[in-house]
């Protein structure tokens, strides 16, 4: 059973080397999914940092059972390095308008060891805007290891 490895990406966009690519060296997986917006690159930023905010997944499991909030959250675009997000993660690195890099507050302590995204935005030269997430984990080899990678996929 294979886990799909990417969704919506063009070959320039799943070869594209992003910062998650620096943090996790040597991943036993590395998948890409993309979508395309009519909204500007400012605007899909300013929703992309609402990943301060809540999960914008799928609630029930992810957000304790409450929603995410449907309206932009004043000041969730105040982002620094080190500042936690859902739940797990960190942010790395960013460039306001560019990427959002997060990786796993601590590494190594549980199933998966290294685990790191970067969300581009890049405007598609057509008017609309790629949101593409690059994901990449590492230290979740044999049986639970795949199981583990599939249900992260």
């Amino acid at each position: 059973m294979d886990a799909p490895e990417h969704w919506g990406t063009s070959a320039l966009e799943r070869a594209r080397r992003t910062p998650a690519d620096a943090l996790v060296p040597h991943p036993s997986a590395r998948w890409t999914r993309a979508a395309t917006s009519t909204a500007s690159p400012e605007h899909l930023w300013r929703w992309l940092t609402q990943l301060t905010v809540a999960p914008y997944s799928y609630d029930l499991l992810d957000n304790l059972g409450r929603p995410s909030p449907r309206n932009l959250t004043p000041d969730a675009d105040h982002l620094s390095v080190g500042q936690r997000l859902l739940v797990l993660f960190v942010i790395d690195s960013f460039v306001e308008g560019e990427h959002l890099t997060l990786r796993l507050r601590r590494p190594g302590s549980d199933l998966v060891g290294e685990f790191a995204i970067t969300y581009a935005i890049r405007p598609d030269g057509e008017g609309r805007t790629r949101l593409v997430a690059t994901v990449l984990v590492d230290g979740t080899r044999g049986t639970v290891g795949t199981m583990v990678r599939y249900a992260l996929a």
